[in-house]
């Protein structure tokens, strides 16, 4: 049987290929056998998104947790990820099983993993699963009724959804969102927000809000390139405020201006620590991701909060959130996170929060930019993925390590930090990073400067560098 490997946020692979029921039953199985070593009587709450056989791979893995004896509060229909990671302190289970592959393209699904309190597992204990994971699955998959589980009580049927909605309507003002005289559009990518976005706004713009497991033969991720009809439908219609797009498994956030204008996640975190702060009163820390803008720091500076900045994948962002007062946590891939909720990224909710700024202070998202910059000053983000040979790309990371890179073209390198991966620090306000994609032969470059010219000139000079 083939390895199997959590990366940063679960385990993924392409469908019928290694994701399968046995590949699926076999990581239950090393769940379930961790959880019994953990827990006298242990739970789980499970469920699935809207990717292809999501349905049979949940119901395989229900299976497998009540053939050990272990108590399952399952969703009915698809779901989002952090309908799991609230599912998982709501009903005080142990841990939460989400199939999903997140952003990744369709060919793709995927097992995260959740802890009780409501975010990711911490990665020293997804290992120890990982490492015992078996060979083949003990488990008879066909000898397993889930009727009769539920009518023992061992399966539960979780309303995830509505368990969902209620937290939001408790903790935003809709109303002023839906009667400040604003137009709101959102884009579900065939995601899994779609049905709880329209049960909470039916009267906004919906886009591809249909049953569609192939995504239309795009990755759910909610980035520019793969939102272009988005933002052409919003400047078509010239009378929206404000795009909330999210990703498949709606835990990543995507946005846009009222001129169908891409808002990225450095801009979306600045605007929320700049309205709790400001607005709502609230204080804590700040935990970012290394490839997050250098302007957090000014913003936190700024309100006197104190800054952490952590390698990148959202569970370490989740280990201080756990342990400490956080305001904001946030990454660049748009994974972003509140005080006053769960400890788990959740594009929705940190939609919701920009729209409620928007409605209370009855200014347009361009305007509360502005208040931004400022206290930080204006910048751009770019980032560049290079598909290359693996043996340039160990050459590139090789030269890292040595220190080789004095200057990348006219850009002359001052400082240089490496937490994950390596900023090169032009001067305190513009950087270059590079960092290797650990799963396939990519080299992800970065930018920042003052302008959008002077950052995609950056990541040019730097491709000349790197490529030769």
């Amino acid at each position: 049987m083939s390895k199997i490997k959590f990366g940063t946020d679960g385990w993924r692979a392409i469908i019928a290929k290694d994701f399968t029921v046995e590949n699926v039953a076999r990581v239950t199985e090393a769940t379930a056998n961790w959880l019994l070593k953990q827990h006298q009587h242990p739970s789980v709450v499970l469920g699935h998104d809207c990717r292809f056989a999501g349905e049979l791979f949940a119901e395989t893995a229900a299976k497998v947790f009540v053939a050990k004896g272990i108590k399952v509060f399952m969703a009915k229909g698809f779901i989002s990820t952090p309908m799991i990671s609230l599912g998982a302190v709501h009903y005080k289970t142990h841990l939460g099983i989400i199939i999903t592959a997140s952003h990744n393209p369709p060919a793709y699904n995927g097992y995260k993993i959740k802890a009780h309190y409501g975010g990711p597992l911490g990665p020293e204990l997804v290992q120890e699963i990982e490492d015992i994971i078996p060979e083949k699955s003990s488990i008879d998959l066909d000898t397993i009724v889930l009727n009769d589980a539920e009518k023992k009580g061992n399966l539960e049927i979780a309303p995830l959804e509505d368990l969902y909605v209620k937290r939001v309507e408790e903790s935003f003002d809709l109303e002023a969102i839906k009667n400040a005289g604003l137009t709101f559009a959102y884009d579900s990518m065939y995601g899994a927000g779609q049905r709880v976005m329209q049960r909470l706004f039916p009267s906004i713009y919906h886009l591809h809000n249909d049953n569609n497991p192939g995504f239309h033969g795009q990755a759910p991720e909610p980035i520019h390139k793969n939102l272009l009809p988005f933002s052409e439908f919003i400047k078509s219609k010239g009378n929206i405020s404000c795009g909330l797009a999210t990703d498949g498994d709606a835990d990543r956030i995507g946005l846009y201006d009222g001129q169908g204008q891409f808002v990225d996640s450095h801009h979306i975190i600045l605007l929320l620590i700049h309205y709790l702060v400001k607005y709502k009163k609230q204080t804590g820390k700040v935990a970012t991701a290394f490839s997050t803008t250098v302007k957090i720091k000014n913003m936190c500076a700024h309100y006197n909060l104190p800054l952490e900045v952590v390698k990148i994948g959202f569970k370490y962002i989740c280990g201080i959130m756990v342990n400490e007062d956080v305001l904001v946590g946030g990454e660049e891939s748009g994974g972003i996170a509140i005080k006053g909720h769960i400890p788990e990224r959740d594009g929705i909710w940190m939609g919701l929060t920009i729209w409620e700024f928007m409605a209370k202070t009855g200014k347009s998202l361009p305007e509360l930019i502005q208040e931004v910059y400022d206290i930080t000053g204006t910048f751009c983000f770019e980032r560049s993925d290079l598909y290359i040979d693996e043996t340039i790309k160990q050459n590139v990371l090789d030269n890292c390590k040595s220190g080789n890179y004095k200057a990348f073209g006219k850009y002359t390198v001052t400082r240089v930090d490496d937490l994950d991966g390596w900023k090169f620090f032009f001067d305190e306000n513009t950087w270059l990073m590079i960092r290797a994609s650990g799963t396939e032969p990519v080299l992800r470059t970065y930018a920042e400067a003052p302008t959008q010219a002077l950052t995609l000139d950056i990541l040019a000079d730097a491709k000349k560098v790197l490529l030769g």
